[in-house]
């Protein structure tokens, strides 16, 4: 069964960019987009007319009435943009956890949209109506679903995941940045690398790998006070990098590898290469717990403060 590349659209700008996001990814993967129109259910019939303090968009129209109408203009948008790639739409009520990490099972990947992180990227919420897939709703998906997500920003353009030429003018472009891949060496994931090589090669670009090492706690004075145990120094880690690689560089021989070793926190180093990353991968540990939100603290911070759109691997 080919899996497709979902989506989820409330009418937010945020889901906008995830829906345009989503289309340029399976088209470049040569997968079918499927786009969830996803209402919450009401408690009551709509009244006929808006209520004293309802709120009015242009027009007279509800703000839920123009939530369902923008989804259907976008998605026919993308059917303009994109005649070569097979669109379907379904039409789905519920809770909106429930519905996205249903949706995730059958996903080659699912794409959701998360607010910027600044203010003054926010549209005009007349024009594109703020939705209900809320950070804790995102959040929640990224930690429970089975497959990978994908969180896009709020004005995420296909442009800032390319190159410029060099004095060619800001709208040429000649090559997609690189693909930044966060990981741990003392637990390295099979499947999380195998997102990144892929995601790496459907682009043509670069990986770059980040990962970090931190001084030994010393206990005491003397270099016998110091715990080896506890870090991989640069020199080791490189090495340990290239035997973890050996096999996936076989596998994928036209992508070039770059390493970064870092030292510290690596959460701040991978938010800092997400403003020149066209993807950033990271991973989450499957936990079994259906209680609480198991994401991990790196995994949490990049959420929080990366700029490109990350893509969050489950694994074992």
């Amino acid at each position: 069964m080919t899996r497709p590349v979902i989506t989820a659209v409330d009418g937010s700008a945020e889901s906008r960019a995830a829906a345009e996001w989503a289309a340029r990814e399976a088209r470049m993967r040569a997968l079918p987009l499927h786009i969830l129109n996803v209402s919450q259910p009401t408690a009551r019939p709509r009244p006929a007319a808006p209520q004293r303090g309802a709120v009015t968009a242009p027009g007279g129209a509800t703000l839920t009435k123009q939530r369902e109408r923008l989804p259907n203009e976008w998605t026919d948008r993308l059917r303009e943009r994109h005649a070569d790639l097979v669109i379907s739409v379904e039409q789905v009520s519920g809770r909106p956890m429930q519905v996205l990490l249903s949706a995730a099972r059958t996903a080659a990947v699912l794409v959701l949209g998360s607010p910027a992180p600044s203010p003054s990227e926010t549209p005009d919420t007349l024009d594109t109506p703020t939705g209900f897939f809320s950070a804790s709703v995102t959040t929640g998906v990224v930690a429970h679903a089975e497959r990978p997500v994908v969180l896009v920003r709020t004005g995420e353009k296909a442009e800032d995941e390319w190159l410029p030429v060099p004095g060619s003018g800001p709208r040429l472009y000649e090559e997609y940045c690189d693909v930044v891949l966060g990981l741990d060496l003392s637990r390295p994931c099979d499947t999380l690398i195998e997102y990144a090589f892929a995601a790496a090669a459907s682009r043509g670009a670069a990986l770059r790998i980040v990962h970090g090492w931190s001084q030994p706690p010393v206990f005491g004075a003397g270099a016998a006070a110091v715990d080896p145990s506890h870090s991989i120094p640069p020199h080791s880690a490189s090495r340990l990098l290239d035997d973890v690689l050996r096999s996936w560089r076989r596998d994928f021989p036209g992508i070039e590898v770059k390493q970064q070793c870092v030292v510290g926190h690596a959460q701040d180093h991978l938010v800092d290469a997400s403003k020149d990353a066209s993807l950033l991968v990271v991973g989450r540990r499957i936990r079994r717990s259906a209680i609480g939100i198991h994401i991990g603290p790196v995994t949490r911070a990049v959420l929080q403060g990366a700029t490109s759109p990350v893509a969050v691997v489950p694994h074992n």
